[in-house]
């Protein structure tokens, strides 16, 4: 449960209203299933609290995942892998789905915290998932000379997309500090779980 309750419906004003009656519709899109916890539209409901807030956060969301330079396939695999690193539970639960959604095998989603390890991802993945990792720490952990190897595999165009997506990525520390757990898109399958300091990653199953 989150650390604060969300905006309910009823005490909702029309534009968050509306929100909330085509989150469901386009998260199911997203994933392919309903949530299996609570409604699935959490971050929304507290956000809620700051309504123009709300509505800004979601036209820079939409304005970054409207570039086309990448392919599905690689941003949905920096993304999981990015929000991994942050440790939003809610996101790493609804990025496994949306990946599995979108033509991921278990096997890829098991291998992601390995991801240097094996051929289930090509090296020009492996590169962008390098990115990531570096990008993703806090410090900023992008040195000249990974800059340099990804710019043999990427244009500046797609490494600005790369980048752009990160950056909204990074945005998942208010689910992780409002304590917002899964709301069960992945339930019953393997899940990438949040990365945590004391432990290796390792992947689990949702009961």
């Amino acid at each position: 449960m989150a650390r604060i309750q969300g905006v309910s419906k009823s005490k909702a004003g029309p534009m968050v209203r509306l929100v909330y009656r085509l989150g469901p519709r386009m998260m199911k899109k997203l994933t392919g299933r309903e949530p299996q916890t609570g409604s699935g539209l959490e971050p929304m409901e507290i956000w809620a609290y700051q309504p123009k807030m709300m509505m800004a956060m979601g036209k820079y969301n939409g304005a970054i995942r409207k570039g086309k330079s990448i392919e599905e396939r690689l941003k949905n695999l920096v993304e999981l892998k990015g929000a991994q690193m942050i440790g939003c539970e809610y996101c790493v639960d609804l990025g496994s789905q949306i990946c599995r959604n979108s033509g991921f095998s278990d096997e890829e989603l098991l291998a992601l915290p390995r991801y240097n390890q094996g051929d289930l991802f090509t090296d020009r993945e492996k590169l962008a998932l390098d990115y990531t990792v570096a990008v993703m720490r806090t410090p900023v952990e992008v040195t000249d000379e990974l800059f340099a190897r990804v710019k043999e595999h990427f244009t500046d165009e797609q490494l600005v997309e790369i980048t752009a997506l990160l950056t909204l990525v990074n945005l998942d520390r208010f689910n992780a500090a409002f304590g917002i757990g899964s709301a069960g898109f992945s339930e019953g399958m393997v899940c990438v779980p949040p990365d945590r300091p004391t432990t290796n990653p390792t992947l689990t199953r949702i009961a």
